[in-house]
Formats: C-alpha cells, sequence, structure tokens
C-alpha cells in the first residue's frame, strides 16, 4: 500500500528534512508535496523536496499573507525546478479575513495565471465565515476562468457542501480530503464524499494541522494519513488499499 500525503507544510527550525521525515515516516507514506504558503516557506518547501526521494513542491501565496505579497515576478525563482509540481496554496479566506478581500482575489488571479504560464496545477484554499459561502463563490468565478483556459486545480481541505462540491467537480477539481473527515460533526464532509467520483479524490493532512481522530488535538504530520484513508475507506465502503490506490494514482496524474 503507497500513500500520497499532496498537501503538508513543513518548517524547518528544529528539524532537517530528514530528520523531520525519519520521525514521522510509517511504511505506507511514500509520496509527499510541501506546500508553500508565501515566498519564504516557498523556499522552505523547495529544500525539503530538495532533501527527500519521492517528494515535491508548490510555490504560491496563502490569503493570510496577501496583503505582504508585493511582486509575483520573485517567484520566477522557482519556475522550471524539477521539484516544482504546483501553484499554490492560493486562495480566499473569509473566515479569518486576514488580508483584505480585493487584495485575496488580486493575488489568487496572479497565481492562477501563472500557473497557466507555467502548465501547472494550482492549489486552491478557500475557506468561509460559518454558515456563508461568499469564498466559495467568488473563488467558483474565477475558477470558471480558468477552467475553460486549460487549468488544472485541486480544492484543498475541502470543507463545503456536497453542492459546492459538485459546482468544483463540474470545472474538473479535485478535491483534497483531511483529517477533518474524521470529526465528529464534520457531517458534512462525510456527506460530500458520496458525490466525489473516485477518479478526482485527493488526500492530505495539511500537517501540522488538523490532526485526524485519535490524534485531534495533537500536532498533525503526514504519519497521520493512514487514518484518513481509513476513514474514507470506511465510509465508501472500500478497503484502505483501494482508497491508498487510487487516491495516490490521483495525485501522480494531477501532480
Amino acid at each position: 500500500m503507497e500513500l500520497f500525503d499532496t498537501h503538508f507544510h513543513y518548517y524547518d527550525k528544529e528539524q532537517s528534512p530528514q530528520e523531520y521525515y525519519d520521525e514521522i515516516k510509517i511504511p505506507e507514506l511514500k509520496y509527499l508535496l510541501a506546500a508553500g504558503a508565501d515566498f519564504e516557506e516557498s523556499r522552505t518547501a523547495r529544500h525539503f523536496a530538495e532533501e527527500i526521494e519521492n517528494s515535491w513542491f508548490s510555490a504560491g501565496v496563502h490569503p493570510h499573507s496577501a496583503a505582504e505579497f508585493e511582486n509575483i515576478k520573485v517567484f520566477d525563482e522557482f519556475k522550471g525546478h524539477d521539484k516544482l509540481v504546483a501553484v499554490g496554496e492560493i486562495g480566499l479566506d473569509y473566515f479569518y479575513d486576514n488580508s483584505p478581500r480585493k487584495i485575496q482575489r488580486s493575488v489568487m488571479e496572479q497565481f492562477l495565471l501563472l500557473a497557466l504560464q507555467w502548465n501547472l496545477p494550482a492549489i486552491v484554499h478557500l475557506r468561509d465565515a460559518d454558515g456563508k459561502f461568499d469564498a466559495y463563490a467568488d473563488g467558483l468565478d474565477m475558477l470558471k476562468d480558468f477552467a475553460r483556459d486549460g487549468g488544472r486545480f485541486v480544492v484543498h481541505c475541502f470543507s463545503g457542501t456536497p453542492e459546492w462540491a459538485e459546482n468544483f467537480l463540474e470545472l474538473g477539481a479535485f478535491l483534497g480530503i483531511t483529517g477533518i473527515v474524521t470529526f465528529p460533526r464534520a457531517t458534512n464532509i462525510r456527506e460530500t464524499l458520496k458525490v466525489i467520483p473516485d477518479e478526482r479524490l485527493l488526500i492530505e493532512t495539511d500537517s501540522p494541522y488538523l490532526a485526524p481522530v485519535p490524534y485531534r488535538g495533537k500536532t498533525n504530520n503526514p504519519g497521520y494519513l493512514i487514518k484518513i484513508a481509513e476513514k474514507i475507506a470506511e465510509e465508501r465502503g472500500r478497503t484502505t488499499e483501494e482508497i491508498a490506490e487510487l487516491t495516490t494514482n490521483n495525485a501522480l496524474e494531477l501532480f
């Protein structure tokens, strides 16, 4: 069984990539994608990918950091790197609104254009205030144009409804499912699993955040990915091995 964690964050303040990897690795964890959330974190993600076999990275600016973003040209540093497989994490976060929404949308648009120019998929973050779907609506509008122009993307850490999932699936989206699927109150995620086709499903930890049950409250890491695969297998009436195979194949196809 081979698992692919398609989204985790590596911070190198205390451990080298190899030290971190040796600590969290489980036999089933075969592939990793370290996501960048600003310029410096994209550099850190690149460093991890360069040091660890069967790992890759993405480069982008998270909506939390959009207000500090100045010039997309600095990201040319990553262009053509043999381990760069996506643009992101980019998107809209109307839950915290750490950056003005107009700026969030502007930064997302610039990076979607970059993904088209570099012929790379985009990793998209969308999060709304409870009970609202403004970020999903604004993001969908931008992604319609992106998909029309040939763009490929994943809505990572999907936390919407089955109806919103179908809206993105119509554009060719992949949907990334995290440890939230194991949370007792996350019935919307488990209901959403019913509408995601096998060929569009990805799994991710988004570590160090969102540790799955039974590790909830602890610092998350890619080694916990198997708990997400097990829960999805339970919900879909499949074996964990089947979920591992199809999600890994999907990730290798997209990235």
